[in-house]
């Protein structure tokens, strides 16, 4: 099971919003037919409409892919347009946040093989990373084949077991967003010390993206990185005093950010 497969006998995409669009892109550009692919969307971006993608039109009967980017609260209205896909070889891949698999087989069928994904939104840029479990029916090909499609918008990840679909999502679902804020507040602190808040978000956003690359292309851990540039005495472990206080710092405060956002995502996976 690989792309040709999936060229001959179609993909459907639910749902073309961001994350639809980002991954629909990188298809595209890794050469999968337009023809090939089905987009259903209730309000079709310009974008799409100008790709050559059949959008909103009759489906191919059986599929190799069923790629599900609705939002959560809208799946309830589009999955069952679906449900003739269902118990079959269509191999169904969800990126929608908090919808486990065993709700899609109570909709689609038992039988139905289920990828279960969790991206994030530098997918955007290419520069994502998914996390994917699939049920009992999916095969060691079709796995592949999520991830392979997946990687069109930055790394993937296999997961053990569903459950850790919640720490993924407290780690790398939700962590964007705290890497935003602590651009925000690097920015305001530098505002603090007389720089213009114009010059000090330029200097934020280029640390914490130049630091993160580092982080990545490096061979050493992050850790190591953080004692090579803290010199004795200096100005950095002045910081990292503050950074580093087991009560008020970055080990306790993280870890109780990515605490309550696991527990939510539990919560909201029990419905």
């Amino acid at each position: 099971m690989d792309m040709q497969h999936v060229a001959s006998k179609g993909l459907v995409l639910l749902g073309c919003g961001k994350m639809g669009s980002a991954m629909l892109e990188g298809w595209l550009n890794d050469g999968l037919p337009a023809g090939s692919v089905y987009v259903l969307d209730p309000y079709p971006s310009d974008w799409l409409k100008g790709t050559g993608v059949h959008i909103n039109t009759d489906l191919p009967t059986d599929p190799a892919i069923v790629l599900v980017a609705v939002k959560p609260q809208m799946m309830g209205e589009a999955l069952p347009t679906l449900v003739a896909k269902g118990n079959g070889e269509a191999v169904f891949v969800s990126v929608a946040a908090g919808t486990p698999i065993a709700q899609f087989e109570a909709v689609l069928g038992g039988q139905t093989p289920i990828v279960r994904a969790m991206p994030n939104t530098p997918a955007a840029i290419g520069r994502g990373i998914t996390a994917i479990i699939g049920n009992t029916h999916v095969s060691a090909a079709a796995l592949d084949l999520a991830e392979a499609l997946l990687q069109a918008v930055g790394q993937v990840v296999r997961l053990e077991t569903e459950d850790q679909i919640d720490a993924v999502t407290g780690v790398s679902g939700s962590g964007p967003a705290y890497v935003f804020h602590l651009i925000e507040t690097l920015a305001k602190a530098g505002e603090a010390q007389g720089l213009s808040p114009e010059l000090s978000m330029q200097l934020a956003k280029a640390t914490v993206g130049g630091a993160g690359a580092l982080a990545e292309a490096a061979a050493e851990d992050p850790a190591q990185l953080r004692v090579n540039v803290t010199s004795p005495n200096g100005t950095t472990q002045a910081a990292l005093e503050v950074l580093m206080d087991e009560q008020s710092g970055f080990p306790t405060l993280l870890n109780k950010a990515v605490d309550a956002a696991v527990k939510r995502s539990k919560e909201l996976a029990r419905g």
